[in-house]
């Protein structure tokens, strides 16, 4: 409907600067519906709003991208849905307001504190409401300290659950790894390896629509009071776990290893052993 209510702006435009003028509207809607769900214009609501702008903030920090990233997405969604809505008189209030990022705004996103993993997210029934792969990622996070969408991405051949020490493989599997540091393996312990028990295939539910992940959990934790903050997201169970190895004095090395960050220097040998990272690990669980 946008492109006929739009076919004035494309006229005297070449075949190319067409599709340069489609595609990132179309890049925005797609990453909307992922984000939310496809849905009638009059039930876009501002919690889905919300929903987006922190799926983005997400993905900002995951992935190194800048405001301008974000802030093109939500303009190009805002011209559209405003568009519509205007062009076919329907005479909706659209919750498109105070959405944009700030450049330079902060993306570094709090971590939750251990006290309140283990007396709050991880409290009796606290996670019930989630549908069980949702819960599974959001536990399996807290001893790995992988991205949401390394584990949905995960496959049965990347989950290692016969071995002396159960593991995970972080590695490409139709999908690109944000870099070749993220390309590791994470031992299991506590409750991240009883998570990976039962879901043993993976998460086929988030595998090639991970986007809808982060949002799901934040809207069930927000709405269940469990964000210890509301600045604090899923992302930031990852934050926690560097936070516990550090308080732990793992080593540098072993910490980015298992983060899947780059060393500030060239990495000899092959690192320490699975053994030796349960061993490290083992302490900071929960």
């Amino acid at each position: 409907m946008y492109w006929d209510l739009t076919a004035d702006q494309l006229r005297g435009k070449s075949d190319d600067q067409v599709r340069r003028w489609k595609n990132p509207r179309i890049k925005a809607i797609k990453n909307f519906v992922a984000v939310i769900g496809d849905k009638p214009l009059a039930d876009i609501t501002g919690d889905d709003m919300l929903d987006f702008r922190g799926w983005w903030l997400e993905r900002m920090e995951a992935q190194d991208l800048t405001a301008n990233s974000a802030n093109k997405d939500l303009i190009h969604l805002g011209n559209v849905l405003k568009t519509v809505n205007k062009m076919k008189r329907l005479n909706l209030v659209l919750p498109l307001s105070d959405l944009s990022f700030k450049e330079g705004e902060a993306r570094q996103r709090p971590p939750f504190s251990t006290g309140w993993i283990r007396n709050e997210l991880l409290a009796p029934g606290a996670l019930d409401g989630l549908n069980d792969e949702a819960k599974a990622i959001l536990l399996a996070m807290i001893n790995t300290g992988a991205r949401p969408s390394e584990l949905a991405s995960l496959t049965a051949d990347q989950i290692v659950l016969d071995s002396n020490v159960p593991y995970i493989k972080i590695e490409p599997h139709e999908r690109q790894l944000k870099s070749r540091n993220a390309r590791r393996v994470i031992p299991l312990i506590g409750v991240s390896l009883e998570a990976m028990r039962g879901n043993p295939e993976g998460f086929p539910r988030y595998r090639r629509t991970s986007a809808s992940l982060s949002a799901t959990v934040n809207k069930y934790l927000r709405t269940h009071g469990l964000l210890e903050t509301p600045a604090h997201t899923l992302y930031g169970l990852r934050h926690s776990f560097e936070d516990r190895l550090l308080a732990a004095d793992v080593d540098e090395r072993v910490r980015r290893d298992l983060m899947g960050h780059a060393l500030n220097r060239e990495r000899y040998g092959k690192g320490a052993s699975l053994e030796n990272l349960q061993a490290i690990l083992q302490p900071t669980c929960f």
